[in-house]
């Protein structure tokens, strides 16, 4: 996409080693949000690709060739005195060791300590996709066992992060089954979020998932969570998600589902303009499986979400 001539375009990597840490530096004092830290990365040249402009300012600022790299997000930022378009890339595979070619401070740092240090604000929503995983799994079943073999298979899958939506059971159910998947993926490293809808104490899970309905009678972002995920269908549920600070969202239906027949799927190209602008990372929900993730993350995603995807 063609961008107005005084947005200014940068390509941005989010570059990590083989423990998972990622690559930040500090900005010069004299340059715009000078002395702040930052993803490295640099302006593209006019008429030059992203991904090559990616190559050439990570070699120049720390020294290092990409050997792959896949997009992440995108984010625009408005500054006052400055417009800027940041095409953020996930680096997992380079050569050559990195260093501070231009003299700048240089650190590699865990995913959750990046929120100890000062960036630029456009850069808070990269902070969320660079923690997030690729994959969102939705929790439900049958019954109480149904749905912790369920979580089981989740965690067998090698799924990181996990929304607990067990409607079906009634309210002393729901808190009995939630305190046994809570324990079964604190042992795995697995996070939970638990969907508003429940009124169940979450005091020990990770974060809440807002329904849309509940998204939308908030002005503010719930208080004392690590994470906050809304489901969204539209652009103005986007736009509401990221005005009231939620850290990511879901967005339905992308493709023709059986749970609901009669919701329009918005397919790829929708999608991919809905999230042009929408500034967070969001995962695909509908109709998909992990194997639309390639397919999901050129769209602009975060991941894919699902129910029965990570039960096989």
């Amino acid at each position: 996409m063609l961008q107005p001539n005084n947005v200014v375009h940068v390509a941005v990597g989010v570059v990590r080693d083989t423990s998972g840490r990622i690559l930040i530096a500090r900005r010069a004092q004299h340059a715009h949000q000078g002395g702040l830290w930052e993803f490295p990365g640099g302006k593209l040249e006019p008429g030059e690709p992203v991904l090559q402009a990616l190559a050439r300012e990570l070699e120049e600022e720390v020294g290092i060739r990409v050997a792959a790299a896949e997009p992440l997000i995108k984010i625009h930022h408005d500054y006052g005195d400055r417009r800027v378009l940041l095409d953020v890339w996930n680096v997992n595979s380079f050569s050559g060791e990195a260093r501070p070619c231009e003299g700048q401070a240089m650190q590699w740092v865990s995913a959750y300590q990046l929120s100890d240090f000062a960036f630029p604000a456009a850069n808070l929503p990269i902070i969320a996709a660079a923690r997030l995983p690729a994959y969102y799994a939705i929790l439900e079943g049958a019954d109480a066992e149904s749905i912790v073999t369920n979580c089981r298979r989740i965690i067998d899958s090698g799924v990181k992060l996990v929304q607990f939506r067990a409607k079906t059971l009634t309210a002393n159910d729901k808190q009995t089954v939630l305190e046994r998947v809570l324990q079964q993926c604190r042992h795995h490293a697995v996070e939970v979020l638990v969907n508003a809808d429940l009124d169940l104490d979450i005091s020990q899970a990770q974060g809440i998932h807002l329904s849309s309905r509940a998204l939308l009678r908030l002005d503010r972002r719930p208080a004392g969570m690590r994470w906050v995920a809304a489901s969204c269908h539209t652009a103005a549920e986007l736009q509401h998600a990221l005005a009231i600070g939620v850290d990511f969202a879901v967005l339905a239906p992308v493709m023709p589902t059986a749970s609901h027949p009669d919701t329009p799927p918005l397919g790829w190209q929708r999608f991919s303009e809905l999230l042009e602008n929408a500034n967070l990372p969001v995962f695909a929900l509908g109709g998909l499986s992990r194997q639309d993730l390639v397919r999901a993350q050129a769209a602009g995603a975060q991941g894919i979400a699902g129910i029965s995807s990570f039960l096989a």
